[in-house]
């Protein structure tokens, strides 16, 4: 029997032989989320997506970098999110006219929120509305350590922070976040 791991595995040594089947096959498997993962950051369904697309291009094209010392599923996650936070630095540096997004919910449709669970969803969707209206240094550290996992000295190496400036702008997000649920839980 394989198990998901061995078979990911295979599929990585045959991308590095150059089969596009093998490389279909790891972009079913990963891209909704890695999707999800750039759209948390980037909070636009249209960036998300190219950032998405470039991931998978990168990792396919440096394959044989891939050392195996992680799953290739992280491996790929830290590509998504370095390019996220590259894309959402050049934005951020444009005034941009907002505009209202009608496949929004398609996306949280898609990434399962299952009408049966209706109000843990409300509670998860109360949330994310929350966080999406977080200060945008706060929303992106966030997602980087409670959803993403990833720990204070990772998120400081990807925002390129001082430990200190890290600790102390997850902590205020955090309090902002309570607040803000607080404010609309009234």
């Amino acid at each position: 029997m394989i198990t998901a791991i061995n078979y990911t595995d295979q599929l990585v040594t045959r991308c590095r032989k150059g089969e596009q089947r093998a490389q279909l096959e790891l972009y079913n498997k990963y891209q909704k989320a890695m999707f999800n993962i750039a759209l948390r950051i980037v909070n636009d369904t249209a960036e998300a997506e190219d950032v998405m697309q470039e991931a998978f291009i990168n990792a396919f094209l440096k394959i044989d970098t891939f050392k195996g010392n992680s799953t290739f599923g992280a491996w790929l996650k830290k590509i998504t999110v370095n390019l996220s936070i590259n894309s959402f630095n050049k934005r951020s540096k444009f005034k941009e006219v907002s505009y209202n997004d009608e496949f929004k919910n398609e996306v949280y449709e898609e990434i399962g929120i299952d009408p049966e669970e209706e109000t843990k969803n409300k509670k998860v969707q109360q949330i994310l509305l929350a966080m999406r209206s977080l200060k945008e240094n706060y929303r992106i550290a966030l997602n980087l350590h409670l959803i993403e996992g990833y720990d204070y000295d990772e998120i400081c190496e990807i925002l390129n922070i001082s430990p200190a400036n890290c600790r102390t702008t997850i902590s205020r997000a955090k309090e902002s976040l309570r607040k803000k649920l607080i404010e609309n839980g009234k």
